[in-house]
């Protein structure tokens, strides 16, 4: 992912705080000798105490084989994109027709090193920090090793801890853009209203007011 000076995070705390909120992501596994790479799509929690991310997949997933021969791997994490068309970006003494139209996103990218959890009473904590983390609310019985009514389900699933080892964030919202043209680029994203044009206007607005 190529990053250049002004779409880079401001700091650790503007991905840490963007993850945190973005809990869904792909997973990119080196493939066998000759094969494309394996890409698994997943919910996930973050933990950034620990530098760690905690998933679990279904025993069956291919991914297995594949992580434990090469536990290096990259989780993905991409949103709050929104086409801008090429006259939004125009010089604002140039042809609006002259203007480069592009893509606005937020990216991270974690590097990390692949553990396997099979022991039955680490994979119940797993599953429920997990679950704590996407139902703080509450609403679903804790997973406890030989109770029900998860404890067994247990043997079809294997926990993943993802060590993080390395991190790459984009923020691409017209970071080298004029004030002018990015107040103009914020007008017509909240005109057109489309699914995650808000989101994309709140990142564009928030760093030019950083």
């Amino acid at each position: 992912m190529l990053i250049h000076p002004w779409d880079a995070a401001r700091d650790d705390a503007e991905w840490q705080q963007w993850l945190a909120v973005h809990d869904f992501g792909q997973l990119a596994v080196n493939g066998p000798a000759g094969e494309p790479p394996f890409v698994q799509p997943l919910h996930f929690f973050y933990d950034p105490a620990q530098a760690e991310v905690l998933t679990h997949l279904a025993r069956p997933n291919p991914l297995w084989g594949a992580l434990e021969a090469s536990p290096d791997c990259l989780l993905s994490v991409v949103d709050d994109y929104a086409y801008v068309p090429g006259p939004w970006q125009a010089d604002p003494d140039g042809p609006s027709e002259h203007g480069t139209p592009t893509s606005f996103y937020a990216a991270v990218h974690l590097r990390c090193r692949a553990h396997v959890v099979d022991d039955p009473a680490e994979k119940a904590v797993l599953l429920n920090r997990q679950v704590g983390h996407f139902q703080p609310e509450g609403g679903s019985a804790q997973v406890a090793v030989g109770e029900v009514p998860y404890g067994r389900m247990l043997s079809g699933i294997r926990g993943l801890r993802l060590e993080v080892t390395g991190v790459r964030a984009k923020f691409k919202y017209a970071g080298k853009r004029t004030d002018e043209v990015r107040d103009r680029i914020g007008d017509r994203l909240a005109e057109r209203d489309g699914p995650r044009d808000a989101a994309a206007r709140e990142h564009l607005l928030r760093r030019q007011r950083a």
